[in-house]
Protein backbone atom coordinates (compact mmCIF):
# COMPACT_ATOMS: atom_id res chain seq x y z
CA UNK A 1 0.00 0.00 0.00
CA UNK A 2 1.48 3.33 -1.11
CA UNK A 3 0.24 6.04 1.24
CA UNK A 4 1.19 8.96 -0.98
CA UNK A 5 0.30 7.55 -4.40
CA UNK A 6 -0.07 10.36 -6.94
CA UNK A 7 0.92 13.08 -4.48
CA UNK A 8 3.57 15.76 -4.85
CA UNK A 9 5.76 16.31 -1.79
CA UNK A 10 8.18 19.16 -1.06
CA UNK A 11 10.92 18.74 1.56
CA UNK A 12 13.37 21.37 2.81
CA UNK A 13 16.91 20.57 3.88
CA UNK A 14 16.80 17.22 2.10
CA UNK A 15 20.34 16.66 0.84
CA UNK A 16 21.08 14.62 3.98
CA UNK A 17 19.72 13.43 7.32
CA UNK A 18 16.04 13.48 8.20
CA UNK A 19 15.08 15.53 5.15
CA UNK A 20 16.67 13.04 2.78
CA UNK A 21 14.99 10.13 4.59
CA UNK A 22 11.61 11.88 4.39
CA UNK A 23 12.03 12.60 0.68
CA UNK A 24 12.97 9.03 -0.16
CA UNK A 25 10.26 7.69 2.14
CA UNK A 26 7.70 9.79 0.27
CA UNK A 27 8.94 8.44 -3.07
CA UNK A 28 8.73 4.87 -1.76
CA UNK A 29 5.10 5.61 -0.98
CA UNK A 30 4.29 6.79 -4.50
CA UNK A 31 5.03 10.53 -4.42
CA UNK A 32 6.93 12.79 -6.77
CA UNK A 33 9.33 14.86 -4.68
CA UNK A 34 10.99 18.26 -4.85
CA UNK A 35 13.79 18.90 -2.40
CA UNK A 36 15.36 22.12 -1.18
CA UNK A 37 19.05 22.21 -0.24
CA UNK A 38 21.54 24.94 0.59
CA UNK A 39 25.08 23.84 -0.26
CA UNK A 40 25.48 20.06 -0.65
CA UNK A 41 25.12 19.68 -4.42
CA UNK A 42 26.37 16.09 -4.41
CA UNK A 43 24.02 15.07 -1.62
CA UNK A 44 21.05 16.67 -3.35
CA UNK A 45 21.88 14.95 -6.64
CA UNK A 46 22.21 11.59 -4.88
CA UNK A 47 18.84 12.08 -3.20
CA UNK A 48 17.14 12.89 -6.51
CA UNK A 49 18.81 9.88 -8.12
CA UNK A 50 17.38 7.61 -5.44
CA UNK A 51 13.92 9.13 -5.87
CA UNK A 52 14.09 8.54 -9.61
CA UNK A 53 15.37 4.98 -9.08
CA UNK A 54 12.08 4.34 -7.28
CA UNK A 55 10.23 5.34 -10.45
CA UNK A 56 9.15 8.78 -9.21
CA UNK A 57 9.95 12.27 -10.42
CA UNK A 58 12.53 14.16 -8.40
CA UNK A 59 13.86 17.69 -8.55
CA UNK A 60 16.44 19.54 -6.45
CA UNK A 61 16.16 23.31 -5.99
CA UNK A 62 18.98 25.21 -4.31
CA UNK A 63 18.33 28.00 -1.83
CA UNK A 64 19.06 29.29 1.67
CA UNK A 65 15.90 29.05 3.77
CA UNK A 66 17.17 31.90 5.95
CA UNK A 67 16.28 34.24 3.08
CA UNK A 68 12.55 34.97 2.83
CA UNK A 69 12.54 35.02 -0.97
CA UNK A 70 13.85 31.43 -1.07
CA UNK A 71 10.47 30.12 0.12
CA UNK A 72 8.41 31.60 -2.72
CA UNK A 73 11.05 30.57 -5.24
CA UNK A 74 11.18 26.98 -3.99
CA UNK A 75 7.41 26.52 -4.01
CA UNK A 76 7.03 28.22 -7.41
CA UNK A 77 9.80 26.20 -9.07
CA UNK A 78 8.63 22.94 -7.51
CA UNK A 79 5.07 23.60 -8.68
CA UNK A 80 6.28 24.39 -12.18
CA UNK A 81 8.31 21.18 -12.28
CA UNK A 82 5.81 18.80 -10.66
CA UNK A 83 2.44 20.50 -11.19
CA UNK A 84 1.20 21.10 -7.65
CA UNK A 85 1.93 20.85 -3.92
CA UNK A 86 0.05 18.24 -1.88
CA UNK A 87 2.43 17.82 1.04
CA UNK A 88 5.05 20.14 2.50
CA UNK A 89 7.70 18.90 4.93
CA UNK A 90 9.62 21.64 6.74
CA UNK A 91 12.85 20.05 7.88
CA UNK A 92 15.77 22.43 7.29
CA UNK A 93 17.59 23.29 10.50
CA UNK A 94 20.97 23.85 12.12
CA UNK A 95 22.37 23.47 15.64
CA UNK A 96 25.90 24.79 16.08
CA UNK A 97 26.45 23.77 19.71
CA UNK A 98 27.70 26.65 21.86
CA UNK A 99 27.77 27.78 25.50
CA UNK A 100 25.16 30.35 26.55
CA UNK A 101 27.16 33.08 28.27
CA UNK A 102 29.39 33.84 25.29
CA UNK A 103 26.98 32.94 22.47
CA UNK A 104 28.02 34.98 19.43
CA UNK A 105 25.19 37.17 18.17
CA UNK A 106 25.74 35.92 14.64
CA UNK A 107 25.35 32.27 15.76
CA UNK A 108 22.09 33.07 17.55
CA UNK A 109 20.74 35.10 14.64
CA UNK A 110 21.67 32.53 12.00
CA UNK A 111 20.04 29.72 13.98
CA UNK A 112 16.87 31.76 14.38
CA UNK A 113 16.75 32.71 10.70
CA UNK A 114 17.28 29.16 9.41
CA UNK A 115 15.19 27.21 11.91
CA UNK A 116 12.31 29.54 12.75
CA UNK A 117 12.13 32.33 10.17
CA UNK A 118 12.82 29.81 7.43
CA UNK A 119 10.03 27.55 8.68
CA UNK A 120 7.57 30.43 8.83
CA UNK A 121 8.19 31.65 5.30
CA UNK A 122 8.37 28.17 3.80
CA UNK A 123 5.14 27.02 5.44
CA UNK A 124 3.43 30.27 4.42
CA UNK A 125 4.50 29.88 0.79
CA UNK A 126 3.41 26.24 0.63
CA UNK A 127 0.08 27.05 2.30
CA UNK A 128 -0.63 29.79 -0.21
CA UNK A 129 -0.07 27.35 -3.07
CA UNK A 130 -2.35 24.78 -1.43
CA UNK A 131 -5.07 27.39 -0.87
CA UNK A 132 -4.81 28.46 -4.51
CA UNK A 133 -5.23 24.83 -5.61
CA UNK A 134 -8.40 24.64 -3.53
CA UNK A 135 -8.32 21.00 -2.42
CA UNK A 136 -6.40 20.97 0.84
CA UNK A 137 -3.07 19.47 1.74
CA UNK A 138 -0.79 18.43 4.57
CA UNK A 139 2.11 20.20 6.24
CA UNK A 140 4.53 18.37 8.52
CA UNK A 141 7.26 20.24 10.39
CA UNK A 142 10.29 18.63 11.96
CA UNK A 143 10.45 20.11 15.45
CA UNK A 144 12.43 18.31 18.17
CA UNK A 145 12.30 16.84 21.65
CA UNK A 146 14.20 20.09 22.31
CA UNK A 147 10.84 21.88 22.03
CA UNK A 148 9.98 20.23 25.36
CA UNK A 149 13.30 20.03 27.24
CA UNK A 150 16.35 22.25 27.54
CA UNK A 151 19.96 21.78 26.51
CA UNK A 152 22.99 23.51 28.00
CA UNK A 153 24.63 24.11 24.64
CA UNK A 154 21.35 24.63 22.76
CA UNK A 155 19.97 27.87 24.22
CA UNK A 156 19.73 29.26 20.68
CA UNK A 157 18.30 26.04 19.20
CA UNK A 158 15.61 24.91 21.64
CA UNK A 159 13.56 28.14 21.31
CA UNK A 160 13.45 27.68 17.54
CA UNK A 161 12.15 24.13 17.82
CA UNK A 162 9.53 25.19 20.38
CA UNK A 163 8.60 27.89 17.89
CA UNK A 164 8.21 25.40 15.03
CA UNK A 165 5.97 23.23 17.22
CA UNK A 166 3.88 26.29 18.14
CA UNK A 167 3.75 27.40 14.50
CA UNK A 168 2.14 24.11 13.53
CA UNK A 169 -0.49 24.48 16.25
CA UNK A 170 -1.42 27.99 15.14
CA UNK A 171 -1.23 27.15 11.42
CA UNK A 172 -3.58 24.21 12.02
CA UNK A 173 -6.18 26.70 13.22
CA UNK A 174 -5.51 29.22 10.46
CA UNK A 175 -5.55 26.65 7.65
CA UNK A 176 -8.15 24.14 8.81
CA UNK A 177 -10.90 25.94 6.90
CA UNK A 178 -8.90 25.30 3.73
CA UNK A 179 -8.61 21.59 4.41
CA UNK A 180 -4.90 21.88 5.19
CA UNK A 181 -3.63 19.79 8.11
CA UNK A 182 -0.56 20.92 10.06
CA UNK A 183 1.37 18.63 12.39
CA UNK A 184 4.86 18.24 13.77
CA UNK A 185 7.22 15.41 14.58
CA UNK A 186 9.54 15.73 17.56
CA UNK A 187 12.66 13.61 17.01
CA UNK A 188 14.82 12.59 19.92
CA UNK A 189 18.54 12.05 19.45
CA UNK A 190 18.94 11.13 15.79
CA UNK A 191 22.36 10.45 14.26
CA UNK A 192 22.78 13.22 11.68
CA UNK A 193 25.42 15.71 10.58
CA UNK A 194 24.06 18.15 13.19
CA UNK A 195 25.27 16.08 16.15
CA UNK A 196 27.96 13.78 14.75
CA UNK A 197 30.78 15.76 16.39
CA UNK A 198 28.94 16.00 19.71
CA UNK A 199 28.30 12.25 19.73
CA UNK A 200 31.84 11.35 18.66
CA UNK A 201 32.58 11.26 22.40
CA UNK A 202 32.09 7.56 23.23
CA UNK A 203 31.14 8.25 26.85
CA UNK A 204 28.50 10.80 25.89
CA UNK A 205 27.07 8.52 23.25
CA UNK A 206 26.82 5.64 25.74
CA UNK A 207 25.11 7.96 28.23
CA UNK A 208 22.57 9.08 25.61
CA UNK A 209 21.85 5.49 24.58
CA UNK A 210 21.34 4.49 28.21
CA UNK A 211 18.57 7.08 28.59
CA UNK A 212 16.57 5.63 25.68
CA UNK A 213 14.23 2.74 26.57
CA UNK A 214 14.61 1.22 23.11
CA UNK A 215 18.35 1.12 23.72
CA UNK A 216 19.70 2.90 20.65
CA UNK A 217 20.06 6.30 19.07
CA UNK A 218 17.71 7.10 16.21
CA UNK A 219 18.48 6.93 12.51
CA UNK A 220 17.08 9.41 9.96
CA UNK A 221 14.92 6.65 8.45
CA UNK A 222 13.14 6.30 11.81
CA UNK A 223 11.40 9.58 10.96
CA UNK A 224 10.31 8.63 7.45
CA UNK A 225 7.36 6.48 8.54
CA UNK A 226 5.89 8.99 11.02
CA UNK A 227 6.24 11.83 8.49
CA UNK A 228 4.62 9.80 5.70
CA UNK A 229 1.81 8.80 8.05
CA UNK A 230 1.04 12.40 9.04
CA UNK A 231 1.21 13.45 5.39
CA UNK A 232 -1.18 10.73 4.27
CA UNK A 233 -4.93 10.22 4.39
CA UNK A 234 -4.33 7.71 7.18
CA UNK A 235 -4.09 10.85 9.34
CA UNK A 236 -6.96 12.73 7.66
CA UNK A 237 -8.46 13.81 11.03
CA UNK A 238 -5.14 14.68 12.66
CA UNK A 239 -4.12 18.33 12.79
CA UNK A 240 -2.36 20.49 15.35
CA UNK A 241 -0.73 17.36 16.78
CA UNK A 242 2.85 16.62 17.77
CA UNK A 243 4.32 13.12 17.54
CA UNK A 244 7.37 12.23 19.63
CA UNK A 245 9.79 9.99 17.74
CA UNK A 246 12.45 9.48 20.36
CA UNK A 247 12.68 5.80 21.33
CA UNK A 248 10.96 6.68 24.61
CA UNK A 249 13.61 9.16 25.79
CA UNK A 250 11.20 11.90 26.92
CA UNK A 251 9.24 9.67 29.27
CA UNK A 252 12.49 8.37 30.79
CA UNK A 253 14.03 11.73 31.72
CA UNK A 254 13.96 11.32 35.49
Amino acid sequence: MMLLEGKTVLVTGASAGIGRAAAIGAARNGADVAINFNSDDAGAAACVAEIEALGRKGVAIKGDVAEAETAKAFVAQATEALGRVDVFVNNAGICPFHAFLDMPAETFERTMRVNLHGAYYMVQAAANQMVAQGDGGAIVAVSSISALVGGEFQTHYTPTKAGVHSLMQSAAIALGRHGIRCNSVLPGTILTDINKEDLADADKRAYMEKRIPLGRLGQPDDLAGPIVFLASDMAKYVTGAALLVDGGMFVNLQ
